[in-house]
């Protein structure tokens, strides 16, 4: 049986800015992602109960994977009027496959189990050279559509100059929280001009660093960091909508537009490449196809093609917090005191005070055991 109150939303980068521990999360999620895994993880869900097929075989997600590792119960392929039904803050109790509130079934639901889960996986992963083939194929598609909208995009002036400068971009994508934590060296002694691409705005600032620019349709970035940025810079479609325009205004805050297909990271890129960053360094990014299938889109054209443009001044920090993790192992704490107590002993030998002084002190010692 599970109890407890609900937070409820469509959109889990939504819910998981409100939800607290031991809560029960409410959502309508296609494939769970790693990010998503991760953020309900952090958040110390109590339960997460989802409205769609929480993996559905398409492709390897690996979000139900890290709830399930996390101790955390998914009902999944919930049914029932919900977002109708339930409010948040509201008490349900999950219990042989139904959903009660207040004493009276409201939905059903069946708990993940994680054979199931290994057994879509498996399945997922043997299906991978279908879907490689579509998505490759919509790629190529849209790519050719999108060149010239890419390759000779306008680029607005943000007010900060580039010139002589690096860049970090920071995207909300896998591990993107960890990367930051292992680049912070560079960050220190580099002071590169700050990109934050909508939510990695706040990982930003969970770690110290103000954004110069925050870019992105303000989907899942909080109010705090929109405040808080130096400038903000509105992802626009094409043809120069942008809803993301209105969030901003509300805020009583100003913005820049930036009207252009693709994604608000490859925005990001091209805008510090056409203002002459040096280098650009970029952690979180969406790489591959399953970062894109976790997006929900069937092809990364735009991405490929700004790649293809800033690729020589680009450095890809996605995973780095993976690739050395430092530990200090005893011998180094054997070296640090033996470069401490050579010198004491060198001056000791030549110095009669501070040799009856040493002399002293391991007598001190030796009473000290003894008792």
């Amino acid at each position: 049986m599970i109890r407890g109150r609900v937070v409820i939303d469509r959109k889990t980068k939504d819910l998981v800015k409100r939800i607290k521990p031991h809560e029960i999360a409410v959502i309508d999620h296609q494939d769970i992602d790693q990010v998503a895994g991760q953020s309900l993880v952090e958040k110390q869900v109590k339960a997460v109960f989802n409205l769609s097929k929480s993996i559905s075989g398409k492709y390897p997600n690996l979000g139900p994977s890290i709830l399930l590792d996390a101790g955390v119960p998914v009902i999944d392929n919930c049914q029932g009027d919900f977002f109708s039904s339930l409010r948040e803050g509201e008490e349900i109790v999950f219990k042989q496959g139904k959903i009660y509130k207040d004493n009276r079934v409201i939905g059903t639901g069946v708990e993940l189990k994680r054979g199931e889960v290994e057994e879509k996986l498996k399945r997922a992963r043997a299906n991978l050279e279908v879907e490689l083939n579509k998505f490759i194929d919509n790629t190529l598609r849209y790519a050719r559509r999108e060149k010239k909208l890419i390759l000779d995009l306008p680029v607005p002036d943000v007010g900060i100059d580039f010139t002589g400068k690096q860049a970090l971009i920071v995207v909300r994508g896998a591990d993107y929280k960890d990367d930051l934590e292992a680049v912070k060296s560079y960050i220190r002694e580099m002071n590169p001009i700050i990109i934050a691409v909508d939510g990695g705005a706040d990982a930003c600032l969970e770690r110290g660093y103000i954004p110069d620019i925050t870019i992105g349709d303000m989907d899942s970035v909080s109010d705090r960091a929109l405040r808080e940025s130096r400038v903000i810079v509105v992802h626009a479609y094409p043809g120069g909508r942008a809803p993301g325009l209105k969030r901003v205004k509300e805020l009583g805050l100003s913005a820049i537009l930036f009207p252009a297909p693709g994604t608000s990271e490859d925005v990001a890129m091209l805008l510090a490449y056409e203002k002459g960053a040096e280098l650009i360094t970029a952690v979180g990014t969406h790489s591959h196809m399953i970062d894109f299938l976790e997006k929900g889109r069937a092809g990364m054209s735009s991405t490929l093609l700004v790649r293809l443009k800033v690729g020589d001044r680009l450095v890809d920090a996605k995973g780095v917090s993976k690739l050395y993790r430092s530990r200090i192992h005893y011998h180094y704490w054997i070296q640090i005191l033996l470069a401490i107590l050579l010198p004491l002993s060198i001056l000791g030998f030549f110095s009669p005070p501070l040799k009856q002084l040493l002399q002293l002190l391991a007598l001190r010692i030796r009473l000290i055991i003894d008792f």
